[in-house]
């Protein structure tokens, strides 16, 4: 299968909501900032991550948002400041 590069950006405004979101999203990717994720995922996983969203939010008042990057766009992304692991570029050891 293949795994694509998301974002996933959030507007909580329920500080129990948005602490159990942002727990909820931590499991499937790296926070890259307060409200925004970056998740490489397969497909069977990203259905199972927006079960789990769905499950922490309240629709009438948050707004969650998930934006999927092609590969060739994920490879145009800009990055400035403070520099962090790129999720699903991380190095990996196994001891």
């Amino acid at each position: 299968m293949d795994a694509h590069r998301y974002v996933i950006c959030y507007d909580v405004s329920d500080n129990k909501r948005r602490r159990h979101l942002a727990v909820c999203l931590d499991q499937y990717g790296e926070r890259i900032q307060e409200s925004v994720f970056e998740a490489v995922l397969e497909r069977p996983l990203l259905k199972q991550m927006i079960e789990d969203v769905g499950k922490q939010i309240n629709d009438k008042a948050d707004a969650v948002r998930i934006y999927t990057l092609c590969a060739t766009c994920a490879g145009k992304v800009e990055r400035l400041g403070i520099p962090g692991p790129v999720p699903g570029e991380e190095k990996v050891f196994v001891v």
